[in-house]
């Protein structure tokens, strides 16, 4: 009985050896003295195919450059957690231990962006070699299309193979990016090509009634089956107009949406000439309607009260007829 009490004791006192045996140094025992303190470097990019022991930890002296993990691809992430680094820093008599499980390490891959727009332009110039006409647009079937390539690589790509249907207008094609890397990425890309026009456009955004110059008017390329049968296609007929309401810059145009600028408004007052060779007579007058240059409007005499017709010469200004002078002179 009495060994039996000896050898119970002599394990409850051995069991915080065991504990602390298990639970491994902490990061000050595992640094000598001599020895920096080495700490996780929580989130980085690299331009390299390979993630390096450098690259997540400081103070890894001669064997920062030892590689560890596959990079991600260019553009994309790749996270790692506590128990993974913990291991890491294990498997090389790193000086480190994580504070908790939350602890991660996130790595980003540099890239360059081949954008959605240098696609189609690629593609574009490779079906006007197979004899394609140049007033087509090119619509792939994945909208959000961009490419990544490495951060150190040419942001080109290049058309390895394409076929194009005429009669649907549809293609397929092979690319790679980045150009001229025999490792690249081979994507493969679906679309549909559209015929274009090039219209006239609002270079601003004008109110109405704001007469449009050649300055405010540029040029934009719309698919064709897109446009209205009434839309403007020709400068000519925007200069000199005006909105009819307050209208935004890089739309295409109805011609109902436009309209002569207003000279008169309905209500004001305007000044009522009638010229003859013998003389010049002007009275004022109230517009019952409102016009544009060359409009025949409704005018009242103030005076007499008396409605006339007369065509609209300028701002606040309309012509009436040598026949109407007996209304002018009551």
């Amino acid at each position: 009985m009495k060994k039996s009490i000896i050898a119970i004791v002599l394990s409850l006192a051995s069991m915080p050896l065991v504990a602390s045996a298990l639970a491994g140094p902490s990061e000050r025992e595992l640094t000598t003295p001599d020895a920096q303190v080495v700490t996780l470097k929580e989130s980085v990019e690299i331009n390299d195919k390979i993630i390096r022991l450098g690259d997540l930890f400081t103070n890894t002296g001669e064997l920062a450059g030892q590689g560890i993990a596959h990079a991600p691809a260019p553009g994309k992430r790749a996270t790692f957690d506590a128990t993974w680094l913990y291991r890491v820093a294990q498997a090389y008599r790193l000086a480190w231990r994580p504070m908790s499980l939350k602890v991660k390490a996130t790595v980003e891959s540099q890239s360059q962006v081949i954008s959605h727009e240098e696609i189609e332009d690629e593609i574009i110039s490779a079906l006007i070699e197979k004899g394609i006409e140049p007033d087509m647009k090119v619509e792939l079937s994945n909208r959000m299309l961009r490419l990544h390539v490495p951060g150190n690589a040419l942001a080109k790509l290049e058309i390895e193979d394409i076929h194009y249907e005429p009669r649907t207008r549809r293609f397929a094609a092979i690319i790679v990016a980045p150009s001229g890397d025999p490792a690249a990425k081979r994507t493969r890309v679906t679309g549909r090509l559209h015929r274009v026009r090039n219209i006239p456009v609002l270079a601003r955004r004008m109110l109405a009634n704001e007469v449009i110059t050649d300055n405010e008017i540029t040029w934009i390329k719309v698919r064709a089956n897109r446009l209205q049968p009434d839309t403007v296609l020709d400068k000519s007929d925007l200069i000199g107009r005006a909105p009819k309401r307050g209208m935004r810059a890089g739309f295409a145009i109805r011609t109902s949406e436009i309209r002569r600028p207003v000279l008169v408004e309905k209500g004001s007052l305007v000044t009522m000439v009638l010229s003859t060779p013998q003389m010049l007579l002007t009275a004022r007058g109230k517009a019952l309607e409102s016009g544009s240059d060359g409009d025949t409007l409704r005018i009242t005499n103030t005076q007499s009260h008396t409605v006339v017709e007369a065509e609209v010469i300028g701002a606040g200004r309309v012509a009436v007829r040598p026949t109407i002078l007996l209304a002018l002179k009551q």
